[in-house]
């Protein structure tokens, strides 16, 4: 995946260019200077290249995974997402929420239209999450309509294009909008066709195989499955995150290249702190996910992204809830084996004091041994964005599978809210193609 008309393109893996860069690097001196760096000292990053670095496939995986090459999302019906969202209506209140089903169509141009026919402000229409334009998906939007004087027409858009559908399958009145992060999971239903099993691949990476040796096959694809669905898998943060070629981190680049916005001065009468808002979500969310990306590949190739290191952050499975470690024992050990906690890495921001001891170390080492994640991290810094943590492990919940021919797998699963149904596929497929 590259790109000639990339200015920060070179020919090197995504890894390679992280160890040439640590070749060149003293660590302990790029800490001390890095809170010191100004714009006009930041590192000349003209040779790294991004659209490498940001490619998720080039992530690595505990262990191989058993398709050699499939294709998703031939037909929007091959990647269907439903939003579960458990809650009780009241019946009552000023806002309408829809359950939609659209296709061809993004989450926020579809939140655009509804603005539209209900003649409301774009700021009075919640919805919990982004969803696929190029897939089937579900999903509910609040819309804060006073006194309930609903439009005289029934939704009804007009400017959606030839493949673009969307259809309101049911609505409740409620007293709340719906906020960003309010769903629980989602569940996923992903069609992966002209499958290449890995053991059944010629030399050419042809599948020519035998059908003792198809069955072998599909029963290795059916172990792996078996074992990602009881262990999880790396819960990296999927491409969509970097954007085409990983041009998101290139914006957050020049966004930290820039002197961070000054806070606005309050009236002398108030007593509310305001924190100066920092407008480029896409951006820092990039700069973080590409540091705990690249801390969690070290992780699974030394092993512990699943174990648990001295000075470990845990996270209690499905919570926000984390507690310190200094050591490991044989109960936390019985823990983590459960699934009932997860080992955590840093989104990176001020204030990650919580990690201490081996798993601080690597954190630390990971970021200091690159020009680029250290820009990055300087750049959050800067713009004093707090440091949170992300499991390490991404659990699966209800995963299921059924083979349509010899082919085609249909796989079925749930996933919480904030992971990437791609980390899933990439487990399971060497090359992804769509």
């Amino acid at each position: 995946m590259t790109s000639q008309d990339n200015q920060n393109e070179i020919t090197i893996t995504s890894q390679d260019s992280l160890d040439s860069q640590a070749a060149t690097l003293d660590p302990i001196a790029v800490a001390q200077n890095a809170n010191e760096r100004t714009a006009s000292e930041q590192i000349d990053l003209a040779h790294i290249d991004i659209t490498t670095i940001t490619d998720t496939a080039n992530l690595p995986q505990p262990s191989l995974q058993p398709i050699q090459q499939a294709t998703y999302k031939a037909n929007a019906t091959d990647f269907i997402v439903n939003e579960l969202l458990p809650l009780d209506f009241t019946g009552e209140g000023e806002h309408l929420w829809l359950h939609i089903e659209k296709s061809g169509m993004n989450t926020a141009y579809l939140a655009k239209l509804l603005s539209e026919w209900a003649d409301i402000p774009l700021r009075d229409v919640g919805y919990s999450g982004l969803k696929d334009r190029h897939a089937l998906t579900t999903q509910w939007f609040s819309l804060r309509i006073p006194k309930k004087q609903l439009p005289p027409t029934e939704f009804a858009p007009v400017d959606v294009g030839e493949n673009e559908t969307v259809t309101i399958l049911a609505q409740h009145w409620h007293n709340k909008k719906l906020n960003r992060g309010t769903h629980r999971a989602n569940q996923f239903v992903i069609t992966l066709r002209d499958i290449q099993f890995a053991s059944a691949s010629d030399e050419n990476g042809e599948n020519d195989a035998l059908p003792e040796q198809l069955l072998s096959a599909k029963e290795a694809v059916e172990q792996h499955l078996t074992r990602i669905g009881k262990n999880g898998v790396p819960n990296y943060f999927g491409p969509q995150r970097f954007g085409r070629q990983g041009n998101n981190v290139r914006e957050a680049l020049s966004l930290f290249a820039r002197p961070p916005r000054e806070p606005r001065p309050q009236p002398k009468k108030s007593k509310r702190k305001r924190a100066p808002r920092e407008q480029n979500t896409m951006e820092l969310s990039a700069a973080r996910s590409l540091i705990f990306n690249e801390i969690l590949a070290a992780r699974v190739r030394d092993g512990s992204w699943n174990t648990g290191l001295a000075g470990e952050v845990f996270n209690l499975d499905g919570s926000g809830s984390i507690f310190t470690s200094e050591a490991l024992d044989d109960t936390l050990h019985a823990r983590i084996d459960s699934g009932d906690i997860h080992p955590t890495a840093v989104l990176w921001g001020t204030g990650n004091d919580k990690v201490t001891g081996s798993a601080a170390d690597l954190e630390s080492t990971v970021v200091q041994h690159s020009p680029l994640l250290m820009q990055l991290a300087t750049g959050l810094e800067q713009r004093d964005i707090k440091a949170q943590r992300r499991a390490l492990r991404l659990p699966i919940e209800a995963l299921s599978w059924e083979w349509s021919d010899d082919q085609t797998l249909v796989l079925n699963f749930t996933l919480t809210t904030g992971s990437f149904a791609t980390s899933v596929l990439a487990s399971l497929v060497q090359q992804l193609a769509s």
